[in-house]
């Protein structure tokens, strides 16, 4: 615990749907919800104006559709809130050499270990000044926690939201945490919960009276040590800069359950080819492949593969996922498809390589020596028919006479697509096409904001809300759009 409240927590506000209406001009001010759009789909994040229709994040996808028929329905665009999240990131960095990421829209920053705040009233200025430089870089708005330790930060921003600060003056940590509810703390999920509800303890106050040795009686010696010295206000966990990956993987739920075998080898192929872009991506490669395989009566598998080094080949994940799918029985039907690596390294095993053109070329041969027994050895296989492209609700696309626009529907044979940009100061005209017109074409998200540098230099701002007790709090609330919590639930 820290004597002044140099810890900081940000927290986007409705990250992803707020990434959506800041591109899309004609969604500024109205319900937006993101997630799958099928219908096992599951919210990732509902903008504030869904939220007040009941919408929120983790709730299946049918249920918002009933809550809020009239919310446009998106699907997630990662690459476009990467962009962002590492803008949002590169300007913590300008605070501080500590920041430790939990998401892509939520960090910790130690203000101290950069020297841009060693009292209350600098960490107040630097926090404000980063709300600033992040909307004006960004386009969006973040919330900001201020405090000695780093559960009471994460708090500060959870009331902040949507688009304040909050600075909780250090000493008074019993006070505000006494009428909280024991879920407030982390570490007490739903299971914990109800275990500490039929204890007759519901709010913070309860376990801090209760005392240590009742709450060890109940959880055990660490989590019961640990939750008591939470209660109390005490938390001494430092920010961590490297929050090592353990592992890096893609899944999918399927609308339908697949059946034909075929196609559940078409996805565990394309699910390796879309993790290997992920690990590529974060610089990484890793020696053992994972399968997951869900079916259609929710039962689910899981095989691993541990291959002789580390790779980020393709061909070499697509192989070994295949390999791990061969004995599995999915005849009754498969409802989720995933594919992960573990091990994670940063370097690849170059013979691996290697391995992979031997087997490929072994398969070559093999196909040429079935060629030469005769078409009777042979199954005549027919061509595969042509794919109809798909275009998704809220997918970037690009028309060779209208320019850049986003889909708004499809079906039937047709998609209806929305032309406007970021910079639109108003919405853009809606078009219809067949959807496999040749002057159509998937793009890149196109960026929020084109800023002009911001100063790292913090300035004075404006006074906002200061806990010195939940009691003398005046809660105050500006802005718009925000999110309470990360997707897996996100994403």
């Amino acid at each position: 615990m820290r004597a002044v409240p140099t810890i900081l927590h940000l927290d986007m506000d409705a990250f992803f749907a707020a990434a959506e209406q800041a591109s899309k001009p004609s969604l500024r001010g109205k319900p937006v919800v993101v997630g799958g759009l099928g219908p096992r789909g599951v919210v990732s994040t509902a903008s504030y104006e869904a939220r007040r229709f009941g919408v929120h994040s983790a709730m299946p996808m049918a249920q918002a559709r009933r809550l809020c028929p009239n919310a446009a329905y998106l699907v997630p665009r990662f690459a476009l809130y990467r962009d962002v999240s590492n803008q949002v990131m590169e300007l913590l960095g300008r605070l501080s050499p500590l920041i430790e990421p939990l998401s892509l829209d939520e960090a910790f920053v130690d203000l101290e270990a950069g020297g841009a705040a060693d009292d209350t009233a600098s960490a107040r200025r630097v926090g404000e000044q980063l709300r600033r430089d992040i909307l004006t870089v960004t386009g969006l708005s973040g919330s900001v926690g201020l405090a000695g330790s780093k559960m009471l930060a994460k708090i500060g921003s959870e009331r902040a939201k949507p688009d304040g600060l909050v600075l909780i003056e250090p000493g008074t940590e019993r006070e505000l945490l006494a009428p909280l509810t024991v879920r407030t703390l982390p570490g007490v999920g739903p299971a914990t919960g109800e275990h500490l509800r039929r204890a007759g303890m519901t709010t913070v106050s309860h376990l801090a009276e209760a005392g240590e040795d009742e709450l060890v009686r109940l959880l055990g010696k660490a989590h019961g040590g640990s939750l008591y010295r939470m209660a109390i206000g005490y938390d001494d966990r430092p920010v961590v800069a490297e929050r090592d990956t353990k592992s890096v993987s893609v899944e999918d739920t399927f609308d339908v359950d697949l059946h034909d075998r075929v196609r559940v080898r078409h996805e565990v192929g394309r699910l390796a080819d879309r993790c290997v872009e992920r690990l590529r991506a974060a610089g990484r490669s890793g020696r053992t492949v994972v399968l997951k395989v869900r079916r259609y009566d929710f039962s689910t598998l899981t095989r691993s593969e541990t291959l002789r080094g580390p790779t980020d080949d393709p061909a070499v994940v697509r192989e070994a996922a295949a390999r791990l799918l061969e004995p599995v029985d999915t005849t009754g039907g498969v409802r989720l498809l995933g594919v992960g690596v573990t091990g994670l390294a940063d370097f690849t095993q170059e013979d691996l390589f290697a391995q992979a053109a031997t087997e490929r070329a072994a398969g070559r041969e093999h196909d040429a020596d079935a060629d030469s027994a005769g078409p009777a050895d042979v199954p005549d296989l027919e061509p595969d028919p042509p794919t109809r492209r798909r275009w998704l609700a809220g997918h970037d696309v690009r028309h060779s006479e209208y320019g850049a626009g986003w889909v708004q529907g499809s079906g039937v044979g047709r998609v209806t697509v929305r032309f406007e940009e970021p910079g639109s100061s108003a919405p853009g005209r809606v078009r219809t096409f067949g959807v496999d017109d040749p002057d159509l074409e998937p793009s890149d998200p196109l960026p929020l904001v084109q800023a002009p540098p911001v100063h790292a230099a913090a300035q004075p701002a404006p006074a906002e809300d200061q806990l010195s007790s939940p009691a003398s709090r005046p809660k105050s609330r500006s802005g718009g759009g925000g999110e309470a919590g990360a997707d897996t639930s996100s994403p």
